[in-house]
């Protein structure tokens, strides 16, 4: 079942034309790769697919419906919701006040909200530190209280901006981990990240863009065989590493 639809999307800033005419689609179950170099348009097309921006043309078709024109918290009702790149919290709510805002906009009762944000904060193991003021977190937590207020929405399609960059190792095997439990929850995703590793052991598809257009779309092993690829955004030596048969060897 197609859960997302992009059709001719097109977006420019005065004469930058930032995307050019990309089509493609996400199915449900699935997580679904967006990568390209920086400037490449990755994030205007969050913005316009999340409704933060307005396409210059176009179509974004969420479950058949056309969802071009709405606000972002209607979207987000809808089951669509994002991720921002710079984790903002509010810095001096604690991590359950931080999550419990979701549920609260969605209409549910304080005490509903909280226990959804507490089981939330335990999914991606941020529960001992729900009493904690945002401001007083580390990075790689904030990131995790980042996707923590997101699935709080109860998302059907949730769209993940780098939720990886500034983390250590262990921390992006440990957010991999989460992502792949976050799936099992029955939630799509689509992910931009430029981590590479992360990408190639999360997607079922990537789609590459440089210049705000398609250049490929396909399988990790597929796309890391793909010269257009290796020429605008991986490099020549990325497939050797990889290994051409959809592992990551480092």
């Amino acid at each position: 079942m197609t859960l997302l639809e992009v059709r001719k999307l097109r977006k420019h800033f005065g004469g930058l034309v930032a995307v050019k005419d990309l089509d493609f689609s996400i199915e449900k179950g699935e997580i679904f790769g967006l990568i390209g170099p920086n400037g490449a348009g990755k994030t205007t097309v969050f913005d316009v697919v999340s409704g933060f921006l307005r396409p210059d043309g176009g179509s974004i078709l969420f479950e058949g419906e056309e969802i071009v024109g709405l606000r972002p918290s209607k979207i987000c009702l809808l089951g669509l919701c994002r991720t921002f790149q710079l984790a903002k919290p509010f810095s001096h709510l604690s991590s359950v006040e931080n999550v419990m805002i979701g549920p609260l906009a969605a209409g549910a009762s304080v005490k509903a909200a909280r226990e959804e944000a507490r089981r939330v904060l335990e999914f991606v193991g941020l529960s001992h530190l729900q009493s904690q003021e945002a401001r007083c977190l580390t990075g790689g937590s904030k990131k995790r209280l980042e996707l923590a207020k997101a699935l709080a929405t109860q998302p059907k399609l949730l769209m993940v901006d780098e939720v990886m960059a500034g983390l250590t190792d262990n921390e992006i095997g440990d957010m991999i981990l989460v992502l792949r439990n976050v799936v099992g929850q029955g939630v799509t995703l689509l992910v931009v990240e430029h981590i590479m590793k992360a990408v190639m052991a999360l997607a079922d598809r990537i789609l590459v863009v440089n210049n705000g257009e398609r250049i490929a779309e396909g399988t990790a092993s597929e796309i890391v065989n793909d010269q257009k690829v290796l020429d605008a955004y991986l490099g020549k030596d990325f497939s050797l590493r990889f290994g051409g048969k959809g592992r990551y060897n480092g």
